[in-house]
């Protein structure tokens, strides 16, 4: 018998194939122009000035890069926790000690993803941030994320919310990705920001 799809998953996967397509077609030299202008923006942001603890990621393939932002947070003196990828698509945390500090761990037959490499804080960890980055592939008038359909960062903010955290939920996106309308599922929550190469955009009051 087929799994009964939940409402939204079919539009999802479909938003989701197109804009990866669009994605696959930039070049090393579009990546490294957007990583810097990202930079820029984000560390413009207010959510992110008064930071002391950032749980970020580091970008893969053509996702905007975050290596120069989680550098100049580091610089300000900002704690920036990043994700490890647990067996059950979970999210464990370690802080970020410069790009040396990345380890390369292959997950399954999946990805590759640069993580920590030095202690493990626990899923918990993340609760401490004041600021959380998430990864995405669109965001929509409201704020609605679409990210790539693992689940992880679903956990992180049920885990933010159980906790009774309410750090700062940004999302990074090139600015083709703010769309219309992204399908919404009752477990999806919206962001305050979305930060492209070429400005911000704001769903709520700055914090």
């Amino acid at each position: 018998m087929r799994p009964i799809a939940r409402p939204g998953e079919p539009d999802k996967r479909r938003l989701r194939r197109d804009l990866l397509v669009v994605r696959n077609r930039l070049t090393a030299d579009d990546l490294r122009e957007t990583s810097a202008a990202l930079a820029g923006r984000a560390l413009e942001l207010p959510e992110l000035a008064g930071a002391g603890t950032v749980a970020a990621y580091v970008s893969v393939g053509s996702e905007p890069g975050t290596l120069a932002l989680l550098d100049a947070l580091r610089d300000r003196g900002v704690r920036v926790l990043l994700p490890v990828l647990l067996p059950d698509n979970d999210l464990d945390w370690g802080t970020y000690e410069g790009e040396s500090s990345l380890a390369p761990v292959r997950h399954g037959g999946r990805m590759t993803l640069l993580e920590p490499a030095g202690e493990r804080l626990g899923p918990d960890a993340v609760t401490t941030a004041d600021a959380v980055l998430l990864p995405g592939l669109a965001v929509d008038a409201r704020g609605m994320r679409l990210g790539r359909g693992g689940g992880s960062y679903d956990r992180v903010l049920a885990r933010l919310e159980r906790a009774g955290a309410h750090p700062a939920l940004v999302v990074l996106l090139y600015g083709s990705e703010i769309v219309e309308h992204v399908p919404e599922e009752p477990h999806d929550r919206p962001v305050q920001a979305v930060v492209t190469p070429s400005g911000v955009r704001r769903f709520g009051p700055a914090r």
